[in-house]
């Protein structure tokens, strides 16, 4: 897209931005058998870039027709102007088109022309700033195709047509010239490279970071691994204390413990069910009650924190422990009596639903999505930009661009 945009740009290299000056016109037209003459102004003349800027007046002519057809363009070698004797300046009047400028210019100068006023052939085109190197002291203007053919058709009519040229406003070139577009594009590509390194030194260190907390969460789950080995289960027997009513029950599932259930017992003396409390651990490595760090207090691993805020992970949780939890929240729902006093004393939230345990992989995938979406988002906003100034800066120059012919 980008090269697409950038070959809008002209290919000639003469259409630089330039000064000019524009040239006050003032039109006297006498009819016959009409009193006073007609007059008018044109205000929207332009000075060619290589003529003198000075005040010329005279009679204003067409060149005569070749071979019985009109000529409006000065291009041919056979064109002639007929100027009466006793006309001392006059001024040749020429559409543009078709030759260059500086031809059309040489020839009235060949026939004695003091100026040359050139007519545009668009009709809805402002004048443009013509260039005719090596026409000497021949004052050319070009002004719009409307006021040309207006004069025109009086000379088509063999009615007298006077003109004074007068010079005007020197306009100063366009401020955002072809220098200034290229700076712009350069200051805009910069910034784009910067940019675009600034996001590969983002992502790069997000990658590093992604793996070495995947190496330190591999680390403290191998830690876990040994301490939960080292930790003393037994099975619940008839009579144990654990079996009593007023024993608080597992923290984890929220359920009493039966005979033949196995538990584990924890440094802090905290016990929970093997199958519920092992996850736990593996994830946590901290007693789901009292938070007691079990790496520490075994002296396995007394310098690695502990990640207390990991979810759950469905693969390794679930399997084993969703019908559990399914007939517990049911025996909750059924049985009001249930108090949860374990959960409160011991500061843990509640089970989250069945939704929220649901893998994150999807979630991750939508997240590393958004960032690349940005980032092309970026890159297609930045494209398009500059575009649109090329596109911008060369209207702005073709609006008051020099021209050849």
């Amino acid at each position: 897209a980008l090269l697409t945009c950038c070959s809008l740009w002209p290919a000639r290299a003469d259409n630089a931005s330039q000064e000019y000056y524009t040239a006050l016109i003032n039109v006297t037209v006498q009819e016959p058998g009409r009193g006073a003459p007609l007059t008018f102004r044109i205000d929207r003349g332009r000075y060619g870039l290589d003529s003198p800027k000075a005040e010329v007046r005279g009679q204003v002519l067409a060149p005569l027709p070749i071979h019985g057809v009109a000529d409006h363009l000065g291009c041919d070698p056979q064109t002639r102007f007929l100027v009466p004797p006793n006309i001392k300046q006059w001024i040749a009047l020429l559409q543009r088109g078709n030759c260059t400028f500086k031809e059309k210019i040489s020839r009235a100068a060949f026939h004695n022309a003091v100026a040359v006023v050139i007519y545009n052939n668009k009709s809805k085109e402002e004048p443009v700033t013509m260039t005719h190197p090596g026409t000497g002291d021949i004052i050319a203007v070009m002004i719009t195709e409307l006021r040309g053919k207006d004069i025109l058709s009086y000379l088509e009519k063999n009615i007298s047509v006077q003109m004074t040229i007068a010079v005007g406003t020197r306009m100063p070139p366009k401020n955002f010239s072809r220098g200034s577009l290229v700076f712009v594009s350069i200051s805009f590509i910069v910034l784009m490279i910067i940019s675009s390194a600034w996001l590969i030194f983002y992502f790069i260190q997000k990658i590093r970071y992604t793996n070495a907390r995947d190496r330190n969460q591999r680390r403290l789950g191998d830690a876990a691994k040994k301490a939960i080995s080292k930790l003393t289960t037994r099975t619940v027997k008839k009579g144990d204390k654990e079996t009593d009513p007023d024993f608080d029950h597992c923290a984890v599932c929220i359920e009493s413990y039966k005979q033949n259930d196995v538990v584990r017992i924890l440094p802090c003396k905290h016990v929970f069910h093997k199958s519920c409390v092992d996850p736990w651990l593996s994830e946590h490595c901290t007693c789901p009650m009292c938070k007691l760090n079990i790496l520490k207090a075994l002296g396995i691993v007394p310098n690695l924190p502990c990640t207390d805020n990991v979810a759950f992970d469905m693969e390794r949780l679930t399997r084993t422990q969703a019908v559990n939890r399914r007939s517990a929240l049911g025996d909750l729902a059924n049985d009001t009596s249930l108090g949860l006093e374990p959960l409160r004393t011991s500061g843990i939230s509640p089970l989250p639903q069945d939704g929220e345990l649901t893998p994150r992989t999807g979630e991750i995938n939508i997240a590393v999505t958004k960032e690349w979406f940005i980032i092309a988002s970026f890159g297609l906003l930045s494209a398009l930009t500059l575009c649109y100034m090329i596109i911008r800066a060369t209207a702005s120059l073709n609006a008051n661009e020099v021209e050849w012919f």
